[in-house]
């Protein structure tokens, strides 16, 4: 055990971890278990025989599920796990958001949106070594703010834009001459693939106090669990994840969000179009926020399961609340404070209304402002509560499996709950 005091952060106290901490967040992997669509992607790779380091951590580790926060999208979810809070607390609550102050919608990628410390900076303040390689660009920023490049204490990049690296910016040069890669195409599983290689070089060469790897769900948004592509993907990612436990590294994984199908039996996709909905019930001017856009529409076209609604002057907030959640398909509708009471959102970054679709449902816009062009299989997506559930395991077992957990405990667990490592 290490002698170093405990670092708080945002009011949660971690323990310096015995041997480096690899945390995975892989982006939209579904878990097993109740509500999920012919099981989780784990869980039926491991059954097809192909991702032997996970059949392991099933069978000797820690292999539960926790919820993820709503809106169950990939910036509020990565920075909550990096924080160690909710959105109301880092105020990241969306991948894109309306801000009312300027009129202006916004990606919400921009580092002074960020209202909380991560958990990187500070152990890096208390002289820990970081290592941060996540495959989207988008996420780089965010997960780095703060950060010291210099020294060679701390290291962020992403797949998308590894040819790209400084020492500045991300306290490293030549790592794709190190991973003996390519710099990936964004649309594809190797954008992942290069983030798990690049965490092994690192691991290696570096050992940082911390690691942090996040993916991207292009294979879950294209390919069900225990397909051959999704078996594939996860195989190669068990392979990655077995060397990093063969290094002697603590492996914790989760995800932002789990993934639905969200097409009919004619394969075309469930969606409400909220505005010419608002239209009907006799509302002009309504703003339909959809905190699923990001710059990588292709695979889902901006239709999340969570819609947030900003009503013009006068509107009966209560009256058109009731009319949407009486509307096929649509699972709950809450008017901005009980949402943000609910799900712990930051209230000056959400409309009058959260409008939130049933499980194989999403919600858009108008038809005219959505280009599925890029959707050449059937839609899956997510957004609502019924991708909330994800994975929550641990290549060592826990003392504290019981309690209802939350993705972005999993820091606090796996530097406070676990024992050692099975042998």
């Amino acid at each position: 055990m290490t002698d170093k005091n405990p670092v708080s952060v945002n009011g949660r106290e971690y323990p310096w971890p015995a041997s480096p901490l690899v945390v995975v967040c892989i982006d939209g992997s579904e878990p097993g278990g109740e509500g999920s669509d012919g099981g989780g992607y784990i869980e039926r790779a491991v059954d097809a025989g192909v991702a032997p380091f996970l059949a392991r951590v099933r069978e000797s580790g820690t292999f539960v599920t926790a919820d993820c926060v709503v809106p169950s999208f990939t910036n509020p979810n990565n920075l909550s796990i990096v924080t160690g809070r909710p959105p109301a607390v880092h105020g990241i609550c969306g991948n894109f958001y309306y801000d009312s102050a300027s009129e202006t919608e916004v990606m919400m990628n921009d580092p002074a949106l960020l209202r909380a410390p991560t958990i990187f900076q500070a152990f890096q303040k208390a002289g820990a070594s970081v290592a941060i390689v996540t495959a989207k660009d988008k996420l780089r920023r965010l997960l780095g703010n703060g950060l010291d490049m210099s020294g060679g204490k701390a290291v962020c990049f992403s797949s998308e834009k590894a040819d790209q690296v400084s020492l500045s910016e991300n306290g490293i040069t030549g790592i794709v001459e190190r991973v003996g890669m390519p710099v990936p195409d964004v649309y594809s599983a190797e954008l992942s693939e290069f983030a798990f290689a690049a965490g092994v070089v690192l691991m290696k060469s570096m050992r940082p106090d911390l690691m942090y790897l996040s993916t991207t769900d292009y294979i879950q948004h294209k390919h069900a669990p225990g397909t051959p592509v999704a078996n594939a993907f996860y195989a190669m990612m068990d392979r990655y994840l077995a060397e990093l436990d063969a290094l002697g590294a603590i492996v914790a994984l989760t995800a932002d969000h789990g993934m639905k199908a969200k097409s009919g039996t004619d394969g075309e996709p469930n969606v409400i179009y909220l505005e010419p909905l608002l239209a009907d019930l006799g509302v002009q001017g309504a703003r339909v926020i959809l905190p699923i856009t990001d710059p990588y529409v292709v695979h889902h076209g901006a239709l999340g399961g969570f819609a947030t609604i900003y009503l013009p002057d006068g509107a009966n907030v209560d009256s058109l609340g009731a009319a949407l959640a009486a509307h096929d398909g649509i699972e709950l509708v809450l008017d901005k404070a009980a949402a943000c009471e609910r799900f712990e959102l930051p209230g000056d970054r959400i409309g009058d209304l959260v409008v939130i679709s049933a499980s194989h449902h999403v919600l858009g816009s108008a038809k005219e402002k959505h280009d599925l062009s890029g959707l050449t299989e059937p839609l899956r997506s997510h957004g609502g509560l019924s991708e909330q559930r994800v994975p929550f395991a641990f290549n060592r077992c826990s003392a504290r499996v019981g309690e209802h957990l939350r993705n972005f405990d999993i820091f606090h667990h796996a530097l406070n709950h676990l024992e050692a490592a099975p042998k």
